[in-house]
């Protein structure tokens, strides 16, 4: 995954612009941040429910509810760049454990936000269904 921390409004590259190419995967993926524009202590909740990636042995499509709820530090990830983050999914081959904490790892890594929560909710498969929740913490932060 590409990292772009923004430091205003000005350097977001994909807001407004229409996507030529998704990206393929999330190395290729960027997650764009912008500047905290608030001093308090605050939580950004974000919500998917067209989430899909591959299983790792199958090959078949594993559909999922993918929920992000953070709080900000310093940046703020910007929607667009998340969801075409969260679209370089659809072809990567992985159990559904680790890519909910590929994409909290990712977020953490481009934000340091004080607070971050990854949970994906996978869809039934074979009579069962899987949650799985990711949560970072900053030192010194309850």
């Amino acid at each position: 995954m590409r990292r772009d921390k923004g430091r205003s409004a000005s350097g977001l590259t994909l807001l407004g612009r229409s996507v030529g190419e998704w990206p393929t995967s999330p190395e290729e993926a960027r997650l764009e941040c912008f500047p905290n524009p608030a001093k308090r202590g605050y939580r950004i909740h974000f919500e998917t429910g067209e989430f899909t990636s591959l299983c790792p042995v199958t090959g078949q499509p594993d559909f999922a509810k993918i929920s992000i709820e953070y709080a900000p530090a310093k940046l703020c990830v910007e929607s667009k760049s998340l969801k075409l983050y969260l679209a370089s999914f659809r072809n990567v081959r992985a159990f559904n454990e680790a890519v909910i904490n590929r994409i909290l790892d990712d977020f953490v890594g481009v934000c340091g936000p004080r607070f971050a929560q990854v949970t994906g909710e996978f869809a039934s498969r074979g009579g069962v269904a899987i949650r799985v929740v990711a949560t970072h913490r900053a030192k010194g932060v309850n």
